[in-house]
């Protein structure tokens, strides 16, 4: 599976999904920006370590982000080529599993969401209940 991984295709497929979804640096301070000329200045050793096992992924960088309520929660975000490597990953595993998936199952997958399993739910709370209790629901998810 790593060759599949690590296939020209796979990786420039993962670079220009890393570049469409912009994102903050890590703890390297590596922009998306600067990822095309780390990658051609970088990228045989970098992939070589990955296949001598000796590729070691940087620490996580803590970012605080302010909720709606005044509180605050901790986003973790990884360095850009970190995310490169994961959304190689990423891509190649999407293939081998998204069709053992119920169509029901929502949590990390393309095109499902927090949003879309909830409106789901709504469908299938049966009628008889009273409106209201779906309302409650909705203002409880949304705080």
């Amino acid at each position: 599976m790593i060759e599949q991984v690590l296939n020209r295709k796979n990786l420039f497929k993962a670079y220009r999904k890393v570049v469409q979804n912009k994102g903050s640096a890590g703890v390297d301070d590596m922009m998306v920006t600067e990822l095309f000329s780390f990658l051609e200045s970088n990228r045989n050793s970098l992939l070589t370590s990955i296949l001598n096992h000796s590729y070691v992924p940087k620490p996580i960088k803590g970012v605080e982000i302010p909720k709606s309520n005044g509180k605050t929660r901790l986003l973790g975000v990884p360095t850009v080529v970190d995310r490169w490597l994961q959304q190689a990953v990423s891509q190649v595993l999407m293939t081998k599993y998204e069709l053992t998936f119920e169509d029901h199952s929502y949590g990390f997958r393309p095109e499902k969401n927090i949003h879309k399993a909830l409106t789901q739910a709504l469908k299938n709370i049966p009628v008889c209940r009273p409106l209201g209790l779906q309302r409650r629901i909705i203002w409880e998810y949304q705080s």
